[in-house]
């Protein structure tokens, strides 16, 4: 019971973490990767469910099916930080300097009258990009989102 139990443990944190990436993968439209780990993620599923369905005489079971759901759901999300994704970041600031530094470092930057800065970079380079708003404007008002996607880049509108 304690190996059927642990088996199902495991393959739930298979199946969840690999649904947490499809999901992720099918909102960047990435349609042919997600559709193929759906496949595996429902087969496992499917095996695991009979299994768990068949030897559900005690309390054990569901407590271990559920451990695995919630420890998949865990390492799914972990996992999905290291899928490369492109990102939108908002800046409002008057900070010149900082407008030159990013530059500098080849970002992406869109500015409109000085102050509002759009920029596109990845979740690698955020963090780069991130110290050098602060460091230069601690008080910058920023907003991330995610992009689905990016065309042209490097405008500078003023007034």
């Amino acid at each position: 019971m304690l190996i059927t139990c642990l088996k199902i443990f495991f393959t739930r944190i298979v199946d969840v973490s690999l649904g947490t990436i499809r999901t992720i993968l099918t909102v960047k439209n990435n349609k042919i990767l997600a559709s193929i780990i759906g496949f595996f993620e429902v087969l496992i599923w499917f095996i695991v469910a009979k299994e768990a369905l068949v030897e559900v005489n005690g309390f054990l079971v569901p407590i271990f099916y559920s451990l695995g759901f919630s420890a998949g759901t865990y390492i799914g999300t972990y996992m999905s930080s290291f899928i490369d994704s492109k990102i939108s970041v908002f800046v409002v600031t008057n900070n010149k300097k900082m407008i030159k530094i990013i530059k500098k470092y080849k970002y992406g930057i869109t500015i409109i009258n000085t102050k509002l800065l759009f920029i596109e970079t990845n979740k690698k380079r955020y963090k780069l990009l991130l110290s050098i708003i602060m460091k230069y404007d601690d008080k910058a008002f920023i907003v991330v989102n995610d992009s689905k996607h990016v065309e042209n880049g490097y405008f500078d509108i003023k007034k």
